[in-house]
Parts: structure tokens; sequence; C-alpha cells
């Protein structure tokens, strides 16, 4: 199939990527399976409460995960990845092993550049 760069649609897989947490929110998803709120905030040190629910919201909308209520006090709230969403797992490994390799290059160039 040929690839037309003005027909790209790289931004569009990007924009739903992109975020210094998506990443890691679906990695936990698909490794842990279903979680709840709490439990993604404690797998995720750094990230503030708003940050959390903002970039689920986005994943929602995109129906990468999906989101279930349970009504109860206090409120239960669980996520799980889609369907969908999971066909983004392949994506997110590839991204993975690039920026492994990509980190060892640096390194590798910033060693070189020193003995040199």
């Amino acid at each position: 199939m040929e690839k037309k760069p003005e027909l790209c649609r790289v931004d569009d897989a990007l924009s739903i990527l992109v975020g210094k947490w998506k990443p890691i929110i679906l990695l936990h998803l698909l490794q842990k399976g279903t979680l709840r709120f709490s439990e993604l905030k404690r797998s995720l040190p750094g990230i503030t409460q708003k940050m959390l629910t903002n970039q689920l919201r986005e994943l929602e909308e995109e129906d990468i995960i999906s989101r279930k209520v349970y009504p109860q006090v206090p409120p239960k709230v669980e996520y799980s990845i889609t369907k969908y969403g999971k066909t983004l797992e392949p994506i997110l490994e590839a991204m993975h092993e690039w920026g492994t390799k990509h980190t060892l290059h640096k390194k590798n160039k910033v060693n070189s550049k020193a003995s040199s």
C-alpha cells in the first residue's frame, strides 16, 4: 500500500496517545486489567487527580478505555481497556522497543563523543 504524505494519519494516532501519562495508563490497564481510579492513581506517582481524570476522559472519548460507575457510597469507578483499545498494544510495544533503542543510541553517541 502506497503511503502518501498528504494523507498521513500519524498525527491522528499520536493525538490520542500524546500526553505524559496516557501510554503509562494504557500499559497498566493492558497488564493488570480492570482497575479502580484509586488503584490507577497509586500506580502513577506524581500524577494529580485532575490530570488523571482528564487523561482518562480523553481516552474514554476515543473508545480506548471504558468506565464503569457502580451506584454505591462511596462511589466506585472502574476503568478497563476496550477491545478496540487493545489494538494499541502492538503499537505501544513497538514504541517502547524503539524508545529503549533510542535511549541506548543517544547514550552510545554521548560516550563516543566523550572518548574522542
